[in-house]
């Protein structure tokens, strides 16, 4: 009788870290209440809309970006009138974005010994 009561009193202990202490995080009752102006300002998605036109990057090309070509080139989307013209972008996008050529650091042989 006594270890059951042993048994039933840790049980007890558990249930109640689990509900209340350190373990409501896992078992849903924790909400993180919004701090300063996030509670005055209603939650929206953010949605990206693209523009109905865009300039073709290789070619110069106006396109309609419904039914263009699209790359993604650090988190900037790219139009293009054709497949060809993707293709050539992502092959070297540094020379149609402005941005520099990616350095690939040098690496030397580590001399074990």
């Amino acid at each position: 009788m006594e270890a059951l009561i042993y048994f039933l009193v840790w049980a007890g202990l558990i249930l109640l870290m689990m509900r209340f202490g350190c373990g409501a995080h896992v078992m849903g009752k924790h909400a993180h209440k919004p701090v300063g102006g996030e509670a005055d300002r209603d939650e929206e998605p953010i949605r990206w809309i693209p523009p109905a036109t865009d300039v073709d990057p290789v070619c110069g090309k106006t396109v309609h970006t419904n039914t263009a070509k699209s790359s993604v080139h650090d988190g900037m989307v790219y139009y293009f009138c054709s497949r060809e013209c993707r293709e050539q972008f992502e092959v070297a996008p540094h020379l149609y974005t402005g941005s520099k050529i990616p350095k690939t650091p040098n690496k030397m042989e580590n001399a074990h010994g």
